[in-house]
């Protein structure tokens, strides 16, 4: 039976991408040694890192003045990364849910935060909008999608001062306009690559206005100048990126993929906004992420819920329980998950209803 993978995260490949990695894994680019046990410095795997950086400046179309950066420590890293580098006194926050929460609560070891909007109010069911940002600001940081909750911003916000974004889960999902933003940060496990690498695009005029010291290791420019070589990179998760980075190209570059999962979530919330037994957490159409898909029983037909996880994992849905900030369940359908799979879903929703319904 085929497995259908709905994990949050680390969360599906490519199927390219796992087969070269396995394949580097017993025998790195002709070496005789595997992509576990040859040098960060050695001409193949510069190589690897040369394409990595090259690629994501293709795919994203990076403007000059930018630094793409693989570096470790995941995106739990980049909130305190972030506010190190670029807060002198005062930074705009916006609180979308959990992972936007916890980067406000390392911005404030550095200095004020503004929390100029929050959707706490309704379990972070809804993008806030309409709040103004003080232009006295060192820069504005926000969630573009939230994984435990399941909305998205899908388009770039227009502000005039610098602009941060975790982009964890939704980096390459959609076309994205580089140049609008100061700092974008994203721990690959989502869409990029195996967990342990954490990618980050910079724009470099941006640094060195701080008047703190900064330590080494979380001074962007010392990454910049050993070019992600300052200390031993994650050598296998940014092979694995390559790999990703190269499938996602033979897709159409970032604008097939964005076609592709437009075309998947609509199929998915169609059939829950169609179902009479289930709903989408996030009310407004607006608001839903494309990337992670919550939804929960309806009220008439809760006490169904345990029986439809065990019925739909008995069809081969993997990974497909919510948060349990949320409940009810959860379909993470990153770039690497096909249409098949959100059918097959769809397909075992249908057949549930007809069940018991």
């Amino acid at each position: 039976m085929k497995k259908h993978n709905f994990y949050a995260g680390p969360s599906i490949l490519p199927e390219f991408t796992k087969e070269k990695v396995a394949e580097a894994i017993t025998n790195f680019a002709g070496t005789g040694l595997s992509l576990m046990e040859v040098s960060h410095r050695s001409k193949e795997f510069v190589a690897v890192m040369d394409e990595a950086v090259a690629l994501v400046k293709e795919l994203l179309k990076v403007p000059e003045g930018y630094s793409v950066l693989f570096l470790q420590g995941g995106a739990s890293l980049q909130f305190l990364m972030a506010p190190y580098n670029l807060m002198n006194k005062k930074a705009a926050y916006t609180n979308t849910g959990a992972w936007a929460t916890a980067a406000i609560k390392e911005a404030k070891f550095l200095g004020e935060v503004v929390e100029v909007a929050s959707s706490k109010d309704a379990n972070f069911n809804y993008i806030p909008r309409g709040y103004e940002i003080p232009g006295d600001v060192d820069y504005f940081h926000f969630t573009s999608n939230n994984t435990i909750f399941g909305t998205e911003v899908l388009q770039d916000p227009e502000v005039s001062v610098p602009m941060v974004c975790d982009m964890s889960s939704d980096i390459f999902s959609r076309v994205i306009d580089v140049s609008k933003y100061a700092l974008i940060y994203a721990g690959a496990q989502k869409n990029l690559g195996p967990s342990g690498a954490t990618l980050v695009i910079v724009k470099n005029d941006i640094l060195g206005k701080v008047e703190r010291a900064i330590p080494t290791m979380l001074d962007y420019r010392t990454h910049i100048k050993g070019e992600s070589m300052f200390n031993t990179p994650a050598t296998v998760p940014v092979f694995g990126c390559l790999q990703t980075l190269r499938w996602m190209k033979t897709q159409g570059g970032v604008a097939g993929i964005e076609k592709a999962n437009i075309a998947k979530a609509e199929l998915l919330y169609g059939e829950l906004d169609r179902n009479k037994m289930f709903q989408p957490t996030v009310p407004n159409p607006a608001d839903r992420s494309r990337m992670n898909i919550t939804f929960v029983m309806t009220e008439a037909y809760i006490s169904f819920e345990k029986e439809f996880d065990a019925f739909a994992e008995s069809r081969g849905m993997i990974g497909l329980k919510g948060h349990r900030s949320v409940g009810g369940f959860r379909a993470s359908t990153y770039n690497a998950l096909p249409l098949e799979s959100v059918q097959a879903l769809v397909d075992v929703m249908k057949e549930f209803e007809a069940q018991k319904a």
